[in-house]
């Protein structure tokens, strides 16, 4: 057990640079129109595509699902075939409404389908709560783990992330943070899958070995984890996919992170392949991670190798990647996981400064604003945010709100989570107005804090709130909607192109 050297720390010191250098390459001197928010409409489909893919994998999945894999079942791992659900509504439905109105946020869709700048401004203050918490903890987490195996202090580990995403993501906008995704996207896919394979080689059985803990020790699915609940609001393996189909579908269409991803181009055949690429890239890596775990669950505890130092559950994948691979290997690893968090960071940074720029400050100005002038304030507001994000990931590290910052994040993304039943309602009704869809928010939000903090875990699934959220929208908005009109007389019609349907 050599652990993290020398040669490994080199590594990981030029891939930073690498990564650095890419981010400046791509930058723009001179950005025009939106640009800095948008792109430049150079950058290939398949590039977005495995930018989507690195924003949505964080550095919590890449610990995480090893983790899960190595100390219970494959139970998790039917979450990720949520997106043979996800995907296929998102291209058929809300995909073509985004490219025929060509929006510059996602919350520039409920502007255009309600006419109400309130929901626009109101939908980007809750991503940018959201985001700028779980880009903290993005930060946060990573670094803790690498900084026990490298033995590097935590706050230069935090630091040096935060700075080199801030540096390209402020001088290049989405073009940068696209390519640089692509790259980390990359580095992160090669290195895992190369993981795989040399622990493999290194069970006794192989691949074989982990089939047989599929069968013999209920290692895929536990005798009590049913495929099938009457309750729907108990746990099964049809409630996970469902729940996680409608969770991610959550992410395709509010997310500001993913939907500007959306806005580089109008051509719906290659928004198309982005989504479909981008989901056999996350059911592939989602699958490598939990042979990984089961792999390690063999090679530890039924094969006998000794534990390396500071394996606990999610810590397992990142020790054994630095206790039993060979020297540069690791480091490389390491790097990979450093990438996950980084690009997510990045993407976070660049999102945040449009929904502000765009969403926020460009609705409540009184004076329509420059494109030049959109870009500084982007670019200023990405700095700050970063600079924020740097100094919370490092108080918490230092141990002073971990438990009252978890519960804020905790609550900021159940809240966003519920934006989903708004752009349903929207998109998928031609009743619904104004006030039918703040109604549905209150309510939808009412319901969901309700059962998150009041009722017993054990009797609702974490895996219906998405379900629970989009019921409770419409119920709620479309009853709203249609007493509103009878009481105001309102026969008006969404705005074209709002809807499903044709105008």
């Amino acid at each position: 057990m050599q652990g993290f050297t020398v040669i490994d720390l080199v590594i990981l010191i030029v891939y930073l640079a690498a990564v650095l250098f890419a981010g400046l390459h791509f930058a723009k001197k001179e950005m025009k129109g939106k640009e800095y928010f948008k792109g430049d409409g150079t950058v290939p489909w398949w590039v977005t595509s495995v930018s989507i893919f690195a924003t949505l994998l964080s550095p919590i999945s890449f610990l995480s699902l090893a983790g899960n894999s190595y100390a219970g079942t494959w139970i998790m791992w039917f979450a990720q075939l949520g997106m043979l659900l996800a995907i296929p509504i998102t291209i058929r439905f809300f995909l073509p409404i985004y490219s025929k109105l060509d929006i510059d946020t996602a919350y520039h869709y409920l502007e255009l389908r309600f006419n109400s700048k309130g929901l626009r401004v109101l939908g980007a203050v809750m991503f940018i709560v959201y985001q700028i918490g779980r880009m903290s903890i993005i930060m946060y987490l990573p670094c803790m783990v690498l900084s026990n195996l490298m033995g590097i202090n935590v706050n230069i580990l935090i630091i040096i992330m935060g700075v080199i995403a801030i540096i390209y993501s402020y001088t290049g906008g989405l073009k940068s943070v696209l390519w640089t995704d692509f790259i980390q996207g990359s580095v992160l896919l090669i290195g895992v899958t190369f993981g795989l394979f040399f622990l493999l080689s290194h069970i006794d059985g192989g691949i074989g070995a982990i089939f047989h803990e599929f069968t013999a020790n209920h290692k895929f699915l536990a005798e009590n984890q049913p495929i099938f609940d009457a309750n729907i609001l108990k746990d099964s393996v049809f409630l996970l996919i469902v729940g996680a189909g409608f969770n991610t579908m959550g992410s395709y269409v509010s997310s500001q992170d993913i939907v500007q991803r959306f806005t580089t181009t109008t051509d719906t055949k290659k928004l198309n392949k982005m989504m479909l690429a981008n989901g056999a890239l996350s059911i592939f890596i989602a699958t490598v991670f939990y042979l990984i775990g089961t792999g390690l669950h063999v090679f530890y505890n039924v094969q006998g190798n000794p534990l390396p130092p500071a394996a606990q559950q999610d810590q397992i994948f990142a020790s054994w990647i630095a206790f039993e691979l060979p020297v540069g290997i690791t480091g490389l690893l390491l790097a990979a996981i450093y990438a996950a968090a980084q690009s997510t960071l990045s993407t976070g940074l660049n999102s945040v400064a449009s929904s502000w720029t765009l969403d926020i400050q460009e609705r409540l100005s009184k004076k329509q604003l420059s494109f030049e002038k959109q870009t500084k304030i982007g670019q200023y507001v990405s700095l700050i945010v970063g600079i924020f994000s740097i100094v919370v990931a490092m108080v918490l590290a230092n141990g002073g709100v971990k438990s009252a910052y978890e519960w804020f994040n905790g609550f900021m993304g159940l809240v966003l989570g519920i934006l989903i039943g708004t752009f349903i309602l929207g998109a998928f009704t031609k009743v619904a107005n104004t006030f039918g869809a703040t109604m549905a928010f209150i309510a939808a939000s009412a319901v969901m804090i309700y059962i998150k903090y009041f009722v017993p875990a054990s009797e609702v699934s974490i895996w219906s709130y998405s379900i629970i959220s989009i019921a409770v929208s419409l119920v709620v908005g479309i009853p709203a909607s249609i007493i509103w009109r009878k009481v105001k007389g309102d026969n008006s019609k969404p705005a074209p192109f709002t809807t499903i349907y044709k105008n």
